[in-house]
């Protein structure tokens, strides 16, 4: 059982992520890819997932085994970019503590061990397989995550407006209740008793589109506890037109620059872009310039930044792309 203490600071503290976060969210993902349950709906996305996660992500498996995550990878962040720093921030007792959660008296790798005594290589091979994994999970589908967010940051503001707070609070995780200033439920195969005293840190509430189990909670010191809660349509989500695997432009183009393309349906700058699409600003930009050298996007300046449009050849190739020509 799951308990949660409220106060009443924390009641007028409580809050709806504005935005999704891409580490978290592609934490959820990985854990999912290792879930043995949903077979049924789950299996080809795994399976697809699988086969394309580069080599260079292969380092997560050790650092997460059994689906599990250390509590140190427990940031948000508002791009990856933000998370990973947020991370490779980690106080070294934090770290260690965390390995010690995963391995217990099991030596870890190596690789894991260097981590906690702050060795840059072993963090720069953990910053390369998380950028790797998520270029590969979670980029392609980026779009998806934030329009599904932007939803069910709607319908949670409707939700408290017509019902109040406690009503909306207990609609995220079925079969939970309010009672005396506490959040209690009990998720499937939970052990024992949680019991998290918020004392006036307040909660943030996030929606998860990848994980479908029970909720996941942060709860670290001196922050906001974080509670993500599956939402969505409960599928896995695959990249849509800008990067379906059958998309006969993906093939020509790639997934990646083909979603940057199809996002430039207004202009956008390169951090705005690398925003909307989910990747880095580096990345972002070295896409660009391959679109502008096929003659697909015009780059203007105007000072320090630079922005984006599609040409009208871009236009005239999405339309043919869409119809399936």
């Amino acid at each position: 059982m799951i308990r949660i203490h409220f106060t009443a600071d924390d009641l007028a503290r409580v809050r709806f992520a504005p935005r999704p976060s891409p580490v978290p969210e592609l934490h959820a993902a990985l854990m999912m890819l290792s879930a043995p349950h949903e077979v049924l709906l789950f299996e080809r996305w795994r399976s697809r997932l699988l086969r394309n996660l580069p080599s260079a992500a292969e380092p997560l498996a050790d650092l997460a085994p059994e689906g599990r995550a250390p509590a140190f990878l427990d940031v948000l962040g508002d791009t990856p970019q933000e998370g990973f720093a947020l991370i490779r921030a980690s106080g070294a007792e934090t770290v260690r503590a965390g390995i010690e959660q995963l391995y217990g008296r099991q030596p870890p790798p190596p690789w894991i061990r260097a981590l906690h005594s702050g060795d840059a290589g072993a963090w720069r091979t953990l910053g390369r397989a998380q950028q790797a994994a998520y270029e590969t999970v979670l980029a392609p589908v980026w779009p998806q995550v934030q329009d599904l967010h932007r939803a069910e940051f709607t319908r949670h503001a409707v939700a408290v407006a017509e019902r109040g707070l406690a009503a909306a609070l207990t609609s995220l995780a079925p079969g939970s209740r309010m009672r005396d200033g506490v959040w209690e439920w009990s998720p499937p195969g939970a052990p024992g008793v949680r019991e998290i005293r918020l004392g006036g840190r307040g909660l943030i509430l996030r929606p998860t589109f990848h994980w479908r189990r029970g909720p996941l909670l942060q709860d670290r010191p001196d922050r906001p506890v974080a509670l993500a809660y599956p939402a969505g349509r409960g599928l896995p989500l695959v990249p849509d037109d800008g990067g379906a695997p059958d998309d006969p432009l993906a093939g020509v183009l790639g997934r990646t620059r083909l979603a940057l393309l199809r996002s430039l349906d207004q202009a956008h700058t390169t951090t705005g872009l690398a925003r909307r699409v989910g990747v880095s600003n580096a990345t972002a930009s070295a896409h660009a310039s391959a679109l502008r050298a096929a003659g697909l996007i015009t780059t203007t300046r105007t000072g320090r930044s630079v922005c984006h449009t599609r040409t009208a050849l871009a236009e005239l190739l999405l339309t043919g792309g869409t119809a399936g020509g």
